[in-house]
């Protein structure tokens, strides 16, 4: 398309609609208290604006669809699988491919395999899953983002890169024996979506191989991160989105993959690898969790979806498209008022709830808080990354996050302008009256990953 235009449109049309879940505010009142006060107990048809995730939310192609009808069922050696092992090898450059269900089993997976007892996973930021995965493993999860990660009103080009000078260090204190690995997560979804810079990736990775550590990309969002580094770091401009990806990867040793993602599929995911000692192991754990290493716990029809997603996701009008979204959302969020994460990630926008609702302490959970809020509001579904996500107890002590915020995760190719703007309009009618919003109670969870089970209640006023 002539880049001259000002507007970015959507590079599809729709074909297929499903309804919205209109509901009023006495149902919402009613649904929230059923829920214990946590959105993921709602009912997905009493929701109208759903940015929980955008984990297996997207629209699939009319391509998409038609893969589905070339899907090969065959329990072992499907030519789905093959398929899809090409696709990914030309796209990575790792030897060997293993699909999973979705992204948190190649996590389980590969932690299995690497860590233990005594060991430490060092990341430029851990997702929630993924410190799950590497503690139910019995190693210990440490994240080294960047100072200004944490700086969220102070706008910055590459905000998910990794510090390399505490990595190094770190590495050195820990001594590298007892690093299995070291994960660099892009884009960086705890710390407000932020993209990772070429620069940044090189840097680690000579550091990681210079103490012969493996380095594992986190690449759910790969294609995302690959466009804004297009945007924003120099000498890319001109490069194809395609390419970028390509030498990302180039720097790595394997990666786990979450399809729901930047696949552009529903389920999903893949461990690649290198190392052939790591995939004998993982793909006995594999086989054990998933099923056989040619299907992964998925269908053929999935495997076919996932390796034309991987195609469509780099074409360039529908990154432009993608990132232009986020940035429409981040700009009306700003105009009411709202502080949000700067600059805007490349699948979602992050309201800084600390800031927002000052007079509510961390204790408190104020991104639950406006997470709450914002359902009762107007049915939107949003999703708290703070301190009942991260949040821990030391000896009967709280201690908070390093942030709170809430995550608006926007699913790919489902939504119209016209969604975004009502959502601007709901934050700017919550604005005026924020200061009366009050803090949530903890009733119950589970030790880990408590915010997918907790039950919770607001407070007293």
């Amino acid at each position: 398309m002539d880049s001259s235009w000002k507007t970015i449109i959507e590079p599809f049309k729709i074909k297929a609609v499903e309804p919205l879940g209109f509901t009023q505010a006495p149902e919402r009142e009613r649904v929230l208290k059923d829920a214990g006060y946590n959105v993921f107990n709602i009912p997905a048809d009493k929701v109208l604006i759903d940015f929980l995730t955008d984990s297996g939310t997207s629209a699939m192609s009319s391509e998409q669809w038609a893969c589905l009808m070339r899907g090969d069922e065959s329990y072992a050696g499907a030519r789905s699988f093959f398929t899809l092992e090409k696709t990914v090898r030309e796209l990575t450059g790792y030897r060997h491919v293993l699909p999973v269900h979705q992204g948190r089993a190649a996590e389980r997976i590969l932690m299995t395999v690497v860590c233990g007892p005594g060991k430490t996973v060092l990341s430029n930021s851990h997702f929630d899953t993924t410190r799950a995965n590497v503690e139910a493993a019995g190693a210990s999860a440490v994240d080294l983002p960047v100072a200004e990660a944490l700086q969220f009103d102070l706008p910055g080009p590459f905000k998910g890169d990794m510090d390399a000078r505490a990595l190094e260090a770190k590495v050195r204190a820990l001594k590298p024996e007892n690093v299995p690995m070291i994960i660099m997560t892009m884009t960086n979804n705890s710390l407000g979506g932020q993209p990772v810079s070429m620069r940044n990736l090189r840097e680690v990775s000579e550091i990681a191989h210079h103490y012969r550590i493996p380095l594992i990309l986190d690449a759910a969002r790969f294609a995302e991160n690959a466009f804004m580094i297009k945007r924003r770091e120099p000498g890319y401009s001109k490069r194809p989105a395609r390419e970028i990806a390509k030498e990302m990867f180039s720097y790595g040793d394997g990666c786990m993959m979450s399809a729901k993602k930047d696949a552009l599929v529903n389920i999903g995911g893949f461990l690649a690898l290198n190392d052939a000692e790591w995939v004998r192991r993982a793909r006995e754990v594999l086989i054990l969790g998933e099923g056989f290493p040619t299907y992964g716990g998925l269908a053929g029809r999935d495997l076919e979806a996932m390796a034309r997603g991987l195609d469509e996701v780099l074409e360039e009008e529908y990154l432009a498209y993608r990132l232009r979204s986020v940035e429409y959302l981040g700009d009306g969020l700003r105009k009411a008022g709202v502080p949000v994460v700067e600059p805007p990630g490349g699948h979602a926008v992050y309201v800084n709830a600390k800031k927002f609702l000052e007079h509510i302490p961390p204790s408190s959970f104020p991104g639950q808080a406006l997470v709450c809020e914002l359902y009762l509001t107007a049915g939107i579904r949003a999703v708290e990354i703070g301190s009942l996500m991260f949040g821990e107890g030391q000896n009967g002590n709280f201690k908070p996050a390093r942030m709170e915020l809430v995550r608006l995760a926007l699913p790919r190719r489902v939504y119209t302008q016209s969604h975004i703007d009502f959502v601007v309009e709901v934050f700017a009618e919550i604005a005026k009256r924020k200061d009366l919003i009050r803090g949530m109670k903890l009733l119950e969870s589970s030790p880990r990953l408590r915010h997918f089970t907790a039950k919770l209640m607001p407070e007293v006023a």
